[in-house]
């Protein structure tokens, strides 16, 4: 339910200013806004990382500091491919998610490459607790968070797809990783994107309010090892919902807001 503030104006009339009319949107679309992140702890996640039993965070990567979901390496001698995921409690299907991240500091000593500054949002994932132990990444569809060198162009909110396919214009897409059409953000600037879910449907990508990508039908690539464990029993590989979890992949993050907006299912 939305709830409307509704603000009389000193001559009485009972009728609202364009500001003020703007400000009370503001106000209920902020209280349908679910924070998934609360800014003093991370009571309402859970950690798995590549190797280790469920809810052991390793090397005290994931924390809260300054009111920051923050990943950090300074406990770390140096990378050995320990993925780490922070899993959300619960699973949603039809909704729109907000981030603001920022990279930082310098790559954990041995980090691969292609990690550097680079997070993603999982989105339409498996459970955490469905997880291997040794199991690198979940089988989701990845928001790719990506941060540039300083110089040359690396976008943003790309589309990887670990365990998964999707469909953009009606053609299957095998392909791993599909870059954006958003800027390059150099630096540790702080910025801001959304992606729309609707369910098994359609996922969109936006940058600063501009879309940057979108595609369809979310599914199960029968190719993945883990295909088999995770179709369900009636067959259908189109993933409808599913958790969502943030990325500990060699390089520092911050996190300052994680919220979600459920939709109605159309």
């Amino acid at each position: 339910m939305i709830v409307l503030a509704i603000i009389i104006t000193a001559c009485g009339s009972g009728k609202q200013s364009s500001e003020e009319s703007e400000k009370s949107a503001q106000t209920a679309d902020t209280e349908n806004w679910i924070q998934l992140f609360n800014g003093k702890d991370l009571n309402d996640w859970q950690i798995k990382f590549t190797g280790y039993e469920l809810g052991e965070n390793f090397n005290n990567t994931f924390r809260v500091e300054d009111g920051l979901l923050r990943v950090r390496y300074d406990d770390w001698d140096q990378w050995d491919s320990q993925f780490g995921h922070i899993f959300y409690k619960d699973e949603f299907s039809h909704y729109r998610l907000r981030v603001e991240y920022r990279f930082v500091d310098e790559q954990v000593k041995g980090g691969p490459g292609w990690a550097f500054r680079n997070n993603g949002l999982m989105l339409h994932g498996q459970t955490a607790e469905s997880m291997e132990v040794d199991q690198d990444f979940p089988v989701s569809i990845e928001v790719q968070l990506l941060g540039g060198s300083g110089e040359g162009e690396r976008s943003t909110m790309n589309l990887c797809t670990p365990g998964t396919n999707v469909v953009m214009d009606s053609i299957l897409v095998e392909e791993h990783c599909i870059t954006s059409d958003s800027e390059t953000y150099h630096g540790d600037q702080w910025v801001t994107v959304e992606v729309e879910v609707r369910g098994g449907e359609v996922l969109r990508h936006f940058v600063e309010g501009e879309e940057v990508m979108s595609y369809e039908q979310p599914q199960l690539d029968p190719r993945d090892p883990y295909y088999q464990k995770l179709l369900p029993a009636d067959g259908n590989k189109i993933i409808s919902k599913g958790s969502i979890s943030l990325q500990a992949e060699s390089h520092p993050t911050d996190f300052r807001k994680i919220e979600l907006l459920v939709l109605d299912e159309e």
